[in-house]
């Protein structure tokens, strides 16, 4: 059964529909309005949740961007995209995987709620600005790395690159990324490059 994917122009699910083209592994899109929990009620009958991105593989539904990377990764084996478990780079690999959401995107979903999805923005304007800074103060550890490193692991490509991207990516969407260090720019724009990334946004 071909995979299936639910997806939001340039919403988390770009990290899905990315690293489903840079792995050629075959699928069928789904594309959604934003957000489609309201601009598409009906998505609520195939995921309860509402969001995106939502993932089926057979039995398998997923809906955390970054762990249907690695699933898909590790179930499909491709391994140029993986850091081994012995490798020096693997617990910095698997830090990056889970820093890209739970660090990065968390801040940058609540600035765009509060900037550009909430009705009432009364008052909201000093929560955004907090949000704001606590993304780019969140950048120091990427900040830092990236001054002596093209990606993040083992010295090529890999998926921690593609959930670090996208938050960079999204953070360039919301006008913050003037605020980047050079070397992050660079590193964003390396990303951006990639045809895999410009195929999956073609896509939306």
């Amino acid at each position: 059964m071909t995979i299936q994917l639910w997806h939001c122009k340039d919403s988390r699910s770009l990290r899905a529909l990315w690293a489903l083209e840079e792995t050629g592994i075959p699928y069928q899109l789904h594309i959604l309005p934003f957000p489609p929990r309201v601009e598409q009620p009906q998505f609520l009958n195939i995921n309860e949740l509402g969001t995106v991105p939502y993932f089926v593989d057979g039995d398998i539904n997923m809906t955390e961007s970054v762990a249907i990377c690695q699933y898909l990764v590790d179930h499909y084996n491709k391994t140029e995209f993986t850091v081994d478990k012995q490798h020096p780079d693997y617990a910095d690999y698997l830090n990056w995987l889970y820093h890209s959401d739970a660090t990065l995107t968390f801040p940058q979903t609540l600035y765009l709620r509060y900037t550009l999805l909430e009705k009432d923005k009364t008052h909201l304007t000093e929560v955004a600005d907090s949000y704001r800074n606590w993304y780019l103060k969140r950048l120091r550890r990427l900040n830092t790395t990236l001054q002596h490193r093209e990606y993040l692991c083992a010295d090529r490509f890999t998926i921690a690159d593609i959930a670090i991207g996208y938050a960079l990516y999204l953070g360039d969407c919301l006008k913050l990324s003037a605020q980047y260090e050079p070397q992050v720019t660079q590193y964003l724009q390396r990303l951006m490059q990639r045809p895999a990334f410009a195929r999956a946004c073609s896509k939306t």
